[in-house]
């Protein structure tokens, strides 16, 4: 039970490559954790992590140990989760990150929730800070784009689309764009992304690179649809945040075929909280209800590569 006690010590440290971290998770001290991880390795005669003052990583003997030792607890935590969902209600407070668009699209779906699963108390973090997981101690993340972070696992959860718009009352005064090149001499609203400062793109299919005039530039899309709600220019958001002005006729979308661009929704976890209950039937629940399109149909999968939207 002790080299238990290591490993799992070995495998909280290499994920968060922090005693400190594995310590948080685990409820011990950091002095307690290091001591474990020391016996494992003198026990395995092999040293698992090269040690700085500032931080630890693994060495390529560690690196090897970790991706199979993990595999082993997931497997048990799973087994454990199963039970324990098999035999009590899920309950406890359940941590969700989202974007800060996100109540848009989740409060309406909460009442029902709430009422099926009264024992779970949501503590909901409506930022657009790329958070860590693990060191923040978050049960669940909503993102959008694609994960790198292979600490991680995702459902998908569906798809939205972006939509190039404008206020009917600025279409009026300053006409409506008949082709990608006419942007190029309307005022537009650009969205600055709050984790790396930089502009999003507008995925707009046009015959040269287009030269936007960025007139205001908000890093908070919800200052974007009030700027183009009052007719400040043209903006490119996604449907779902703009869906209510569109149908009530407040915005108007332009260029519909010249849009290429798509997003993509996902629920994201740590790999050791699998299956814990509160966490598994929340999952299911947006999955099935956020985006009844894709309807989360797909099973979860840990995420390696690609881009972040969020």
């Amino acid at each position: 039970m002790d080299s238990l006690t290591g490993i799992v010590a070995f495998v909280r440290s290499a994920e968060s490559l922090s005693f400190a971290g594995a310590a948080r998770t685990l409820g011990v001290s950091s002095s307690a954790v290091g001591k474990s991880i020391a016996r494992l390795e003198s026990a395995m005669g092999v040293r698992l992590f090269q040690r700085s003052t500032r931080k630890v990583r693994l060495t390529p003997e560690g690196l090897l140990f970790f991706e199979r030792c993990r595999r082993i607890l997931d497997d048990l935590q799973d087994a454990e989760a199963e039970m324990a969902h098999a035999t009590q209600a899920p309950r406890g407070r359940l941590r969700v990150s989202l974007p800060a668009i996100g109540y848009r699209f989740l409060l309406p779906h909460l009442k029902e929730f709430r009422r099926l699963h009264p024992e779970i108390s949501l503590d909901l973090d409506f930022n657009d800070q790329l958070v860590d997981l693990i060191e923040e101690g978050v049960d669940v993340a909503i993102r959008s784009g694609t994960l790198p972070d292979s600490r991680l696992m995702a459902r998908r959860l569906g798809p939205f689309r972006f939509v190039l718009c404008a206020s009917t009352a600025y279409l009026q005064a300053h006409g409506v764009p008949q082709a990608a090149e006419d942007l190029q001499r309307h005022e537009c609203i650009r969205y600055r992304f709050v984790t790396t400062g930089k502009l999003m793109a507008w995925g707009i299919a046009s015959g040269a690179p287009l030269r936007l005039r960025d007139g205001l530039v908000c890093n908070n899309m919800e200052a974007v649809l009030a700027a183009v709600l009052d007719g400040h220019g043209l903006a490119y958001m996604p449907d779902f945040l703009i869906r209510e002005a569109m149908r009530d006729g407040r915005l108007q979308s332009v260029l519909d075929e010249c849009v290429t661009d798509h997003g993509q929704f996902w629920a994201v976890w740590s790999s050791g909280r699998t299956l814990l209950p509160r966490v598994r039937v929340f999952v299911d629940y947006i999955a099935t209800r956020l985006f009844p399109v894709d309807g989360g149909s797909s099973t979860a999968t840990r995420k390696s590569s690609g881009r972040k939207r969020r």
